[in-house]
């Protein structure tokens, strides 16, 4: 498998390099910092072509290029002016002013309490909202609290869930969670519905906490078939090993059937996704599984990533040899997520996708730092600004992307999560799964009572994960 090595891109055509010195020798001034960003976007941005100011002709001096440099306030401001249509094309490129922060993000160690939320607006008012735990990590402080998924939030601190407050609420690096519960005051109808306080309030606070990628396996028989169920929750580079012992498992145990849960897992590396395709396929080794092509000045960088048999330490892929394979999807499935579905496609005769429209980001990124080919090695050490800006689109065999408003459920296989009926992930009664294993069994009974389950009358309002925009993405290594 092909793959990028430290960004070493072809950096002796970069016009600016002799014009526009680098002073990484000296405490970082606002230009310098300006400056690397400007590079860094004008050399990788895969939008470069669409920004007038990033044309390589667009100034004649470096008079000129200060000037322009000296009209922004901040290196943020220069690189979101830089961003092209970023409500609709451009959703996903970002800056930090503290790399260390966003590396140790990538390997999945965060400040966290280690749960996610989805808030919704509560029943019969226009200005008031309920969250509802979706995801407890297991040994966080969430877990270690009692927590568990499908707990009703009815208030944190005492102060009663708004869309406005939400964010400051759980911003906080402690906080105490009010729980509630969802009254129907035992009648049919819904006028009177309100979610009432539990008065049971737990205290929780925020730990550098690293997440396991695999959160659940299980293997499930029905009808005498092994069905084999991984909940994947980033494509963590590195988590390849632990994804080879689970395979090991399911092909030891003649797993026929796969349920891969990406519910709520918002991308990551590249190279990942080729291996987790390939343990799920293994009949395809040497073939392209997804191509990434740069912008028009680095088309030389287009990168492919083949289906392989062996991981980077030269240990041998389990593969399964599956046609067909059910992915668990929501609007929190992003980026490489999709870039899985969507490098599989092409191959399998059916990649059955269940629940709802996935985010629909296609792009790959990498980080830039502030050194002479913004690698890591030789950064500034006078600053701690990188960027992560798109760089390269990722197409499958057919040179097909993810479309911009995601990838949709297969047809009949829609399915919105009710918070009222989460289910616990990994039983054979939680809904989504259940729908995969009651399609296995070719149930239509089963299939027609989960879906009728599915929720309909709760608008969503925020997920805990749109506090996060750096979390995901799909990452060049």
């Amino acid at each position: 498998m092909k793959k990028l090595n430290a960004l070493t891109l072809i950096f002796a055509t970069l016009l600016f390099t002799n014009c526009f010195q680098d002073h990484d020798d000296v405490p970082a001034t606002d230009n310098d910092i300006l400056d690397f960003v400007w590079k860094g976007m004008n050399i990788f941005y895969l939008y470069k072509d669409n920004i007038p100011n990033l044309a390589d002709d667009r100034f004649t001096n470096n008079a000129e290029y200060t000037a322009y440099l000296n009209t922004f306030d901040s290196p943020f401001d220069l690189f979101n002016h830089l961003i092209y249509q970023p409500e609709t094309v451009d959703r996903f490129s970002w800056i930090v002013d503290d790399y260390l922060a966003l590396e140790q993000q990538f390997q999945g160690n965060t400040l966290t309490s280690g749960m996610e939320y989805a808030l919704y607006a509560a029943p019969n008012s226009t200005t008031e909202a309920f969250g509802v735990i979706r995801l407890v990590l297991p040994d966080s402080p969430g877990d270690n609290a009692g927590l568990k998924r499908g707990d009703i939030l009815y208030a944190i601190d005492g102060i009663k869930l708004t869309q406005a407050n939400f964010s400051a609420l759980t911003n906080q690096d402690s906080y105490t969670l009010n729980l509630g519960f969802y009254n129907d005051k035992g009648t049919l109808g819904t006028t009177d519905d309100s979610i009432d306080p539990l008065n049971e309030n737990i205290l929780v606070s925020k730990v550098q906490f690293t997440e396991a990628p695999i959160y659940n396996t299980q293997i499930i028989d029905i009808g005498g078939e092994n069905v084999g169920y991984i909940m994947y929750n980033g494509f963590t580079s590195g988590s390849e090993t632990e994804l080879n012992i689970v395979f090991s498992e399911f092909k030891s145990k003649n797993v026929q059937h796969l349920v891969l849960d990406l519910r709520y897992n918002p991308g990551g590396s590249v190279s990942t996704t080729t291996y987790l395709a390939s343990m799920i396929t293994g009949q395809y080794t040497g073939e392209l599984f997804e191509k990434l092509i740069y912008n028009n000045t680095l088309q030389s960088n287009n990168t492919e990533y083949n289906f392989t048999n062996t991981l980077d330490n030269g240990t041998t892929i389990n593969s399964l040899g599956l046609n067909k394979i059910y992915v668990l999807v929501t609007g929190r499935s992003a980026s490489a997520s999709e870039g899985l579905i969507n490098g599989l496609e092409p191959y399998l005769d059916n990649v059955i996708k269940i629940g709802s429209n996935t985010v629909g980001k296609t792009q790959a990124s990498t980080t830039l730092y502030d050194s002479p080919n913004f690698g890591r090695q030789g950064a500034n050490p006078s600053h701690t600004y990188a960027l992560q800006p798109l760089i390269a689109n990722g197409v499958n065999k057919n040179e097909e992307t993810v479309p911009g408003d995601g990838l949709p459920p297969s047809i009949g296989f829609e399915y919105l999560e009710n918070p009222l009926n989460y289910g616990i992930l990994g039983d054979v009664n939680e809904p989504m799964l259940a729908l995969a294993l009651a399609d296995i069994e070719d149930s239509m009974a089963k299939f027609s009572v989960i879906k009728s389950k599915s929720s309909q009358s709760f608008k969503l309002l925020m997920d805990s994960n749109e506090l996060n925009p750096l979390d995901g993405g799909m990452i060049i290594d």
